[in-house]
């Protein structure tokens, strides 16, 4: 799909409301942008910016954009089995899985994960001897929300780990201390915007460089966090018996982040809230909802998204609406003949699929940015509640 481009946006998304492309303006609208505002398919309503948007900036960040999940991402792993080497029941896989990985808001580890040794210095966290706890206690560990574990099968009946995590409570506060303070300079200077979230700190200054720092710290944290998770997996899965290979096939993206590039002739900033790199041959993932399929990509390295792709499906509903207008029953139906935590399907409704996108038609509004390689079927489903 070509994009359609109207002001400073270029859109890629066939399924988008006008309140989501009201918001992808107010952005566009900033004086720092190095280009237009990429729109991806997956495109909605969030906190700060577009969920599904690529923001090249020259001079300047806004940190309610890159988000308070630093660093959230994917990491898809192949097992080295087949579905033939499956058990006929993955009840004792997701409950290897449980013990091996601790999931819902705030959780952490009792103790410190025997992973561990791959957490980013916590030195880098000053003082803050709570957020140093913090930061060990949860890492290795998967949070709650979106955040899931799978085990899925490929076209050639492969086996697969997808997992979707971020930079746990650490990153929250981090974040949330930079918005604040940026929030805060806005008003001090008299700076106006058309929301408060669009509120920006300025290169060269020592709240930029703070910023930076932190953000760049998070954003390893969660791609470590990740690697921990994946290897906790395998320790859990080996101890049921599971006859894993060694494959070597691992792929780890961020889709919340922001970091310097070069694009258009020149160094900038890009965020990417809700959106994958997608350079000429740089493998991705782009997972559907519960319950849908996943697509293990190959970007194709278009300039007109900033070498971007979409980061998922992309929410339809609201997780208040998907509460409201959703049911378990139906959850249920959709989830048939997989495996997951069932017993928690009335805290799980706003994660119904059909609170998402057709992840189809997300993969081809975006024919021009990625190349499928292979698209996963999700098996078993663990999720984290509260």
């Amino acid at each position: 799909m070509s994009p359609a481009r109207i002001g400073n946006v270029l859109n890629w998304a066939s399924i988008i409301d006008e309140k989501t492309l009201h918001q992808a303006h107010e952005m566009a609208s900033l004086p720092f942008l190095a280009g237009p505002l990429a729109l991806m398919p997956d495109a909605h309503l969030g906190s700060g910016a577009t969920i599904g948007s690529v923001i090249a900036t020259r001079g300047a960040i806004v940190p309610a954009a890159v988000g308070v999940d630093l660093g959230c991402g994917m990491l898809a792993a192949r097992l080295g089995m087949t579905a033939s080497q499956l058990p006929d029941n993955l009840g004792l896989a997701h409950g290897a899985i449980r013990k091996a990985v601790p999931a819902g808001m705030g959780k952490g580890h009792d103790t410190v994960s025997r992973h561990a040794a791959l957490c980013p210095d916590l030195r880098q966290l000053g003082a803050d001897s709570k957020l140093k706890q913090r930061a060990l206690a949860q890492f290795g560990t998967l949070g709650g929300g979106n955040h899931f574990i799978e085990i899925c099968l490929d076209t050639d009946d492969d086996v697969w780990l997808v997992l979707h995590s971020g930079s746990r409570g650490v990153g929250n506060t981090l974040a949330n201390t930079h918005i604040k303070k940026a929030k805060k300079a806005m008003k001090k200077y008299f700076v106006s915007l058309p929301d408060p979230d669009l509120a920006y700190i300025v290169q060269d200054t020592p709240e930029f460089d703070h910023y930076v720092r932190d953000m760049l710290w998070s954003q390893d944290y969660a791609f470590q966090n990740r690697q921990a998770m994946y290897l906790g997996v395998l320790d859990g899965l080996r101890s049921i018996g599971w006859p894993l290979g060694d494959d070597g096939t691992v792929i780890n993206c961020h889709h919340n982040y922001c970091q310097q590039e070069h694009h258009h002739g020149e160094n900038c900033w890009v965020t990417r809230k809700g959106a994958i790199s997608a350079r000429a041959g740089e493998l991705g993932i782009i997972p559907g909802s519960m319950g849908a399929a996943t697509h293990i990509v190959t970007g194709l390295g278009n300039p007109s998204s900033y070498l971007s792709a979409s980061h998922g499906a992309g929410r339809v509903l609201s997780r208040s609406a998907a509460k409201r207008d959703l049911t378990v029953e139906s959850l249920r139906e959709e989830m048939a003949g997989k495996t997951w935590n069932e017993w928690e399907a009335k805290q799980l409704v706003d994660e119904h699929p059909k609170a998402y996108k057709d992840i189809e038609t997300v993969m081809k509004d975006q024919e021009d940015l990625v190349e499928t390689v292979t698209v996963l079927r999700q098996i078993l489903s663990f999720k984290g509640t509260k």
